[in-house]
């Protein structure tokens, strides 16, 4: 048990000394944003972080050319540490409490990936020093994970089999507060539906003409007066991404691109059943064609207690949360853009940490290609205040925050908290990982994995 508690003192010690170089990272890829699928510069510069430390790099993982695995050690366990990097279109933002583009209508960092991917780059570098200082043997990993935001980088991984020998995965979220992850994020399926027509003259000749567009509208009202018959907490949402090319020309095309959300997977198929069956009654309606394209079908996540339970106590063994005077006024002006206008520096800039067991009745509104990842291995998860309270995710707000040190001290905690945890699991003297197991096969309840896409 000494042994334990010494080197534990060491990895909270090395987050002391190498916190700033991290930080670093962070504010680097913050400001070189790159949506789904072509974030080539922070890939990059997580992978020469890495490969100077010592890692085994692969990379190009089932044809992602941003997604890469560093693996360092070998043996068992194989304790695997999630990250992503992908920014959002349209959330440009200054690191400013003021709304205030860097470039119009560019990317921006609105979920704080900037911060997610560098903190497992900074937990993974971290226990490899404590790996060869007690010369314990087992294998970990860092997974650059691409394309979080159009929730499809995670299952194209799972699809090429790399989480498969994993005992264990750990992740987290920027957010504004510090526990475990006790709820259940929803299934979705991201789905577009390109309708075809005949194009016209508008005005001289409609008759002529059959409407994609048309199409496209009549499907939406279908699925408008659904939304009375689906089980309560579902979401559908959508937008036209091709409406025609102008007025007085009958649209020969038409697209709607629309996000099912529900509890379970189980849910969404059924969900996406009936869509379906809207857009092909529209399409009969109007004499066009339709195509539909899944883009990305993640399940619904499964919270692991005995992991979740290990994680929070490692949170209450780092380095605690602490504000200067200009992080507490940052984040009161910041604030006056927000629903919490008017509370104080400590109720914004949460620094508590607390523990709620898993709610399975419970699902969170959002969705993450994590849930993947959860239903092929024992998955623990974590938030940590990165933004002041009331900050909506995927906002100017966020993006902001996401770029000062009120990020980076959250991202601090939870690169200390799931390094702390994974040495737990490279010891595991209390098997953690068979309690782990257990639960996770208890929530499976022998439902087996299968990719979405």
């Amino acid at each position: 048990m000494s042994i334990q508690i010494s080197s534990k003192d060491t990895i909270i010690e090395w987050f002391e000394q190498n916190k700033e170089k991290y930080a670093q990272m962070a504010r680097d890829i913050w400001e070189h944003p790159q949506t789904a699928y072509e974030e080539t510069y922070a890939s990059e510069l997580q992978q020469m972080e890495l490969q100077s430390q010592g890692f085994t790099i692969k990379n190009d993982i089932d044809g992602l050319d941003t997604a890469f695995i560093a693996e360092y050690g070998q043996g068992k366990p194989v304790i695997g540490i999630l990250g992503e990097f992908d920014a959002l279109p349209g959330l440009s933002q200054t690191a400013t409490p003021t709304k205030e583009e860097v470039t119009p209508n560019g990317p921006g960092h609105g979920c704080g990936h900037n911060l997610l991917g560098t903190a497992g780059v900074e937990a993974v570098a971290a226990l490899k020093e404590i790996m060869e200082k007690d010369g314990l043997s087992g294998t970990i990993r860092y997974y650059g994970c691409p394309a979080e935001e159009v929730l499809s980088g995670k299952t194209h991984m799972a699809k090429a089999g790399v989480f498969d020998d994993l005992d264990s995965a750990l992740t987290w979220h920027p957010m504004m507060g510090n526990a475990p992850m006790h709820t259940s994020t929803q299934s979705m399926v991201s789905i577009k539906f390109h309708f075809k027509g005949k194009p016209a003259h508008a005005a001289a000749s409609p008759e002529a003409g059959r409407s994609a567009l048309d199409s496209v509208e009549m499907m939406n009202i279908g699925v408008n007066y659904l939304r009375e018959h689906v089980p309560d907490g579902t979401r559908m949402h959508y937008t036209i991404t091709d409406g025609g090319l102008a007025p007085n020309i009958v649209p020969e095309t038409a697209s709607v691109w629309y996000f099912l959300r529900a509890g379970s997977k189980e849910e969404v198929e059924g969900i996406l059943g009936r869509v379906q069956n809207i857009a092909k009654g529209a399409a009969l309606m109007n004499e066009t064609d339709v195509e539909s394209e899944i883009i990305g079908f993640p399940y619904e996540s499964l919270p692991n207690d005995p992991l979740n339970e290990v994680m929070y106590h490692n949170m209450l063994k780092s380095t605690p949360l602490e504000y200067t005077k200009e992080e507490q006024s940052f984040a009161e002006e910041l604030a006056q853009s927000l629903p919490t206008a008017g509370k104080s520096a400590d109720e914004l800039l949460p620094a508590s940490i607390s523990f709620h067991p898993y709610q399975p009745d419970v699902s969170s509104p959002g969705s993450t290609d994590v849930g993947d990842v959860s239903w092929i291995v024992p998955t623990g998860s974590i938030t940590t205040t990165c933004t002041p309270l009331g900050t909506a995710l995927h906002s100017w707000q966020a993006t902001a925050a996401f770029g000062t040190q009120i990020g980076y001290k959250g991202m601090h905690l939870a690169a200390s908290s799931m390094a702390l945890t994974a040495y737990d699991l490279l010891t595991d003297r209390n098997d953690i990982l068979e309690k782990a197991k257990e639960t996770f096969d208890m929530l499976r309840d022998g439902r087996e994995y299968r990719p979405g896409i």
